[in-house]
């Protein structure tokens, strides 16, 4: 996904996700510096295209449209989110992501989903499902598989899947091949930014007899 990034070709959940994870690992966000300088230097490699005479009287107005649009400076120690101070949370997330989800993860109207689990579902385009999932210290997702892919980013916390543990800036990729539990692990609850491109499969006892109202 990082080369996808860096090339411009993901969408804007997927995207949402190489942010965030690059702001909270330092590994991926060295990976992708490195693949946007190639992408860079590939760039200066291109022979010039030849342009319509039109073209730059197409361009400067739009050129004008974008300063007007510009962010405004942000002063140093401030929140992306535009809430004017450090996040309350401290968690280190992206612009991007601050804009959804503000200043303090905590405040968010988390719905409850079952015991020790509850989901926001941000308002994100693309047509994938994504949101921000909290388990509570020692809870369990419920055992399911996948009718497409999941992917979660650990955004504080962490949790056990088997014998794979994934803290802060860790990132898992399900699929249908793919039966699992994960469960919150230490002493604070893990909060996961999960984007899903169909419904979950339950696979529990009791889960199955759910699945034909769970919707994507």
């Amino acid at each position: 996904m990082l080369l996808a990034y860096a090339a411009g070709w993901l969408d804007e959940p997927l995207s949402l996700v190489v942010e965030s994870q690059a702001a909270l690992n330092p590994e991926s966000r060295k990976r992708l510096a490195a693949y946007e300088a190639i992408g860079g230097v590939l760039l200066d490699e291109l022979p010039p295209a030849p342009l319509c005479r039109e073209a730059i009287d197409r361009t400067l107005p739009r050129l004008d449209q974008a300063a007007e649009q510009a962010v405004p400076h942000r002063p140093a120690g401030t929140a992306p989110c535009g809430c004017g101070s450090r996040p309350r949370d401290g968690l280190p997330l992206p612009a991007s992501l601050r804009r959804l989800v503000g200043s303090d993860l905590a405040a968010l109207p988390w719905k409850w989903r079952m015991p020790g689990l509850s989901e926001v579902v941000l308002q994100v385009g693309g047509g994938q499902r994504v949101s921000l999932v909290r388990i509570a210290p020692g809870r369990r997702a419920p055992r399911h598989s996948h009718r497409g892919h999941e992917i979660a980013l650990v955004l504080a916390g962490a949790f056990q899947d088997g014998t794979e543990t994934y803290g802060a800036g860790d990132l898992q990729i399900s699929d249908g091949t793919v039966d699992h539990e994960p469960r919150a692990i230490g002493d604070r609850p893990c909060i996961c930014l999960t984007v899903l491109d169909a419904a979950v499969r339950l696979t529990g006892p009791f889960g199955r007899l759910l699945n034909p109202f769970i919707r994507g």
